[in-house]
């Protein structure tokens, strides 16, 4: 138990570092785009689910919570809001640039997450405008909030970055410390097994982990996925019905229930099929 508790903390404090460095350069980068990012999102028009998934890869912190607003407001399309959660990487970015996974690696996952929210989101909005009697939403600028509930725009960017970084560490701390004992006493091919060699499965489980409306679900993803848990199928499933907060804020502010958990349904499918896909066809990242 010691071994495992001093291993955990070592491993930790290596990533320490980059961790705090990759927040920073992401914090810089929200308070310099974030006004100007939303206001390219209301003029996408048509072409919404597009600047969606290519802008949803950014872990800015508070954009799939500036879509839910955008959406509640009917300044964004379903289709758009759509691209925007299942491409949101959240935390999973931070994690794996922390422990140093190849840039290519890396690139081929936020690619794949873009290239999906992209198809998905116009295929729906082609699906809607389709439809027989279909009139275009009026906005409904009443439900907008501006308030973008992670409070990254107060205080200065170095107390932002090093905010999210010790949350973050923790996080992993504590996740890696649970991935250990269990490997530990189990061993990493037995839990492997478990879901990793079962193409169904993983990616119905990790879609599930994926809809917790916190970053922690993002984290544990990304680190099954390092520690060889997961497969990539599983991992992918999860982190496209992940949004962070995005969901949890579109509850709040969109008044059409049944519209939010349509939207909650379809982001796990979305997630299982595209996983499963992978899974069986041996697709690596």
């Amino acid at each position: 138990m010691l071994d495992i508790f001093s291993d955990t903390l070592l491993d930790g404090l290596k990533l320490l570092p980059f961790l705090f460095i990759t927040y920073l350069v992401m914090e810089y980068v929200e308070h310099k785009t974030s006004q100007r990012t939303q206001q390219v999102m209301k003029k996408s028009g048509k072409w919404g689910p597009v600047l969606g998934g290519v802008l949803g890869i950014v872990p800015q912190c508070g954009f799939s919570t500036a879509a839910s607003n955008l959406y509640a407001g009917r300044i964004i399309t379903f289709g758009t809001l759509i691209a925007v959660f299942l491409s949101t990487s959240d935390e999973m970015l931070p994690v794996l640039v922390s422990e140093q996974v190849n840039p290519i690696t890396i690139i081929r996952i936020l690619a794949v997450k873009a290239v999906i929210g992209i198809i998905t989101g116009l295929f729906i909005d082609l699906l809607i405008r389709s439809r027989k009697g279909y009139k275009k939403e009026e906005l409904r600028i009443e439900h907008l909030c501006d308030h973008q509930h992670c409070h990254c725009g107060e205080g200065k960017i170095m107390k932002s970055a090093l905010s999210h970084t010790l949350q973050i560490f923790v996080f992993i701390l504590l996740i890696t410390f649970v991935l250990n004992l269990a490997i530990g006493f189990v061993g990493e091919e037995q839990m492997a097994a478990v879901i990793s060699n079962k193409p169904v499965l993983g990616p119905v489980v990790s879609s599930l982990i994926g809809l917790i409306p916190n970053c922690a679900s993002s984290v544990v993803l990304t680190q099954l996925y390092l520690e060889g848990v997961l497969g990539a199928g599983a991992m992918i499933a999860g982190l496209l019905s992940g949004s962070g907060v995005g969901l949890l804020v579109l509850y709040r502010v969109n008044d059409d229930i049944k519209e939010n958990i349509k939207i909650t349904i379809l982001l796990y499918a979305v997630g299982v099929i595209f996983g499963i896909l992978m899974e069986s066809t041996g697709i690596a990242l």
